[in-house]
């Protein structure tokens, strides 16, 4: 709180700005930072981003536990404490201390509830073992429980602090298999002298199938890192751009998306985007190919050719893919997986996103889109981690509870946090979940609806198991949205090795699991209850834990929906997009509004680059934190973004945020790499 306290006395010639996290927060205020503005960067959670946030397992679990403590307690909004800080020709404007931004929350856990160091044994060959294999085959009757996660996470939690039991004593074919090569030859020649007239058939080899049970889950917490929002980078998007320009691209690493793939007639398909794709894809046959290479050459420069949709301006893409001629399965490849638009998308928008798409592709890989290693949640935390380099302070579990609104200028000229401390601010960029509804001039608003599910392979088989994929779901009715899946494997370092992670996104049309449950059981075999095996020849993704929610979508209000002083600016949350561009959009564009004459994040120096006054000695070498940092570049310099998915071995993961702190300037030690121009 010194800090506070400093910031309040600082001298006028500097504007102040409170703000509370979330993507658009985070870039403004390390915009505002970077010229030299102070910032204070308030947050009533106890972790950085906001909505944008990534959990571990085990902090999900806990979060679930404080949203529904959260639902069941009643509010207690009281303006009374804070009217005595209000000095005369003053008004009080109070803020929401309420979070109502998240609804529909329902957890179900599909995994088994036993131990998670029971195996399953399975001989390749049936009898092979009469007695050992038939005891090694019985499973443990594990307790039965219903899907719906009644149980709260923080008594599972603590079911997974308890030590890890020690691995079961394998059978005495798994011994043989352990023992020395020199034992077991000495072993078989005296067999052989002994037993030389008997004949026996060979062993077969014993697999050893480890399930992923919940306990296993708990215990492997730390290696999920679970997005609440579910988005890709667009290559050449606005936030590819704005990370390679102000170099917070070195906070960073990525991993290409893979695969593009459709979900059609229960069967999922890759999707063919490049011109090696398309004609190196065994879905398509000769005629098709031409047909879709015609049609992706003209949407890269349609402006050139207005002839071609003149008279499909004002009607839907779909109609004019019709008039192409396209096949219906190439026209739901180019509506629903290039262009990533609904049915009801104008043509020239369409075409304008198709265009897009393609400018996309091969800038660092044979996908238009990047994923950040550790989850979304890194890229909020990265420009945190600049506003912090350049002066900006960071208390979290700390809110404002009211605005001082100046009754003859009518603007916000202080805040009361909530220990009573008022504080004064040229400019409070604030959350919407913050804003009363009285304080709406337009209370309608659209939600978005999101399922995670943790699954035990990927819906679509490949030689590799790293891959991450992009999965769309056409509706099956023509006024319901398409269902965008993101599939994580453990290389993007957001679930454990042997499970994916799958993000599903659609606009809500009711509640999240109305709208996702029938294309999680489309997608994924859905036990009946907890520990439930498929039935043999399934070849459906085994669905071991779901959560649903609804997000509320407020990208369609503006500053007119609102009735707040003019210097108060509500930034809205996360838009129903695939991309990011929409966020980044509204940072650039506030920003311009609070400081016109100054550049939209400038590029950071470098640290080698950086020249110290003052109490520094002139003749003093690098820093241990530069050299490390240099060291760490490598002699390759600038390049593309990571793309190898393995960090170094002096990689962590990321600290969860426990106190009003503000985050660690230096840099991780891993090969941080900034992308280039091609």
């Amino acid at each position: 709180i010194s800090a506070v306290e400093d910031l309040t006395v600082a001298g006028d010639n500097a504007r102040r700005l409170g703000s509370f996290a979330g993507l658009t927060e985070s870039v403004l205020a390390a915009a505002c930072s970077r010229v030299g503005q102070k910032v204070l960067h308030l947050d009533r959670r106890n972790y950085y981003a906001g909505n944008w946030a990534s959990f571990t397992f085990n902090s999900l679990l806990s979060w679930i536990q404080e949203y529904k403590a959260q639902q069941e307690m009643p509010s207690t909004e009281s303006d009374q404490a804070w009217v005595g800080k209000i000095e005369e020709g003053e008004d009080m404007l109070p803020l929401s201390s309420v979070d109502s931004s998240i609804i529909n929350l329902e957890v179900f856990s599909y995994a088994s509830e036993e131990s998670e160091d029971e195996e399953v044994v399975t001989p390749s060959v049936a009898n092979s073992f009469p007695k050992d294999s038939e005891a090694a085959n019985e499973e443990p009757s594990g307790s039965s429980v219903e899907p719906q996660h009644s149980d709260s996470p923080g008594d599972r939690t603590q079911g997974a602090a308890e030590p890890p039991k020690q691995e079961t004593e394998p059978s005495e074919a798994c011994k043989n298999r352990q023992m020395p090569e020199t034992q077991q030859s000495n072993q078989s020649e005296e067999s052989d002298k002994q037993e030389q007239p008997i004949t026996r058939p060979a062993e077969a080899p014993i697999e050893l199938n480890k399930r992923i049970t919940y306990a296993k889950l708990l215990k492997e917490g730390r290696r999920f890192n679970i997005d609440l929002v579910s988005k890709l980078l667009y290559s050449r998007g606005s936030l590819v751009d704005l990370l390679i320009k102000s170099n917070v691209s070195r906070y960073a690493e990525f991993k290409n998306v893979n695969r593009i793939l459709i979900c059609r007639d229960g069967r999922v398909k890759q999707v063919p985007c490049s011109r090696a794709d398309v004609f190196g894809s065994k879905q398509l046959n000769v005629v098709e190919k031409r047909m879709l290479m015609k049609f992706l050459t003209f949407c890269l420069d349609f402006e050139q050719h207005p002839e071609e949709f003149q008279g499909f301006s004002e009607k839907p893409f779909w109609e004019f893919l019709k008039s192409q001629k396209l096949t219906e399965n190439l026209q739901h490849f180019v509506l629903h997986s290039i262009s990533m638009a609904d049915q009801e998308i104008l043509t020239e928008e369409g075409l304008k996103a198709t265009q897009h798409f393609l400018q996309c592709l091969g800038r660092y890989g044979n996908t238009p889109f990047l994923f950040p290693l550790y989850g979304l949640g890194e890229i909020p935390q990265c420009f945190c981690r600049m506003c912090a380099v350049f002066g900006g302070i960071y208390c979290l579990r700390h809110s404002v509870q009211c605005l001082v609104v100046d009754k003859e200028s009518g603007k916000c000229k202080a805040v009361i946090d909530t220990h009573g401390q008022r504080i004064s601010c040229n400019h409070f960029v604030v959350e919407d979940s913050y804003i009363r509804e009285e304080q709406r001039t337009k209370t309608s608003h659209r939600q978005i609806s999101r399922a995670v599910v943790i699954t035990d392979r990927s819906v679509l088989s490949y030689e590799s198991d790293q891959q991450i994929s992009l999965v769309t779901v056409p509706p099956l009715e023509f006024s319901s949205p398409a269902v965008r899946a993101v599939e994580l494997s453990s290389s993007s370092m957001t679930c454990m090795p042997g499970t994916y992670l799958v993000h599903l996104t659609c606009p809500a049309s009711g509640s999240a699991r109305e709208d996702l449950a029938p294309v999680i059981s489309n997608l994924f075999h859905v036990p009946n209850s907890s520990g439930e095996e498929p039935m043999q020849g399934t070849e459906k993704p085994l669905a071991l834990w779901v959560m649903y929610f609804n997000m509320r979508d407020t990208s369609g209000l503006d500053s007119s929906c609102y009735s707040l002083p003019s210097n108060v600016h509500v930034c809205t949350g996360p838009d129903a997009s695939l991309g990011c561009d929409y966020s980044i959009k509204l940072a650039e564009s506030m920003f311009n509004q609070l400081l016109p004459d100054e550049e939209f994040c400038p590029p950071a120096p470098n640290p080698e680059d950086i020249i110290y006054d003052g109490d520094g000695a002139p003749g003093e070498g690098a820093s241990f934190e530069e050299t490390n940092h240099a060291e760490r570049s490598g002699p390759e310099g600038e390049g593309q973004p990571q793309e190898n998915g393995q960090p170094s071995s002096e990689s962590s993961e990321p600290a969860e945020s426990t106190d009003s702190v503000a985050p660690e300037t230096n840099t991780e030690s891993k090969v941080q790499i900034s992308p280039t121009e091609e």
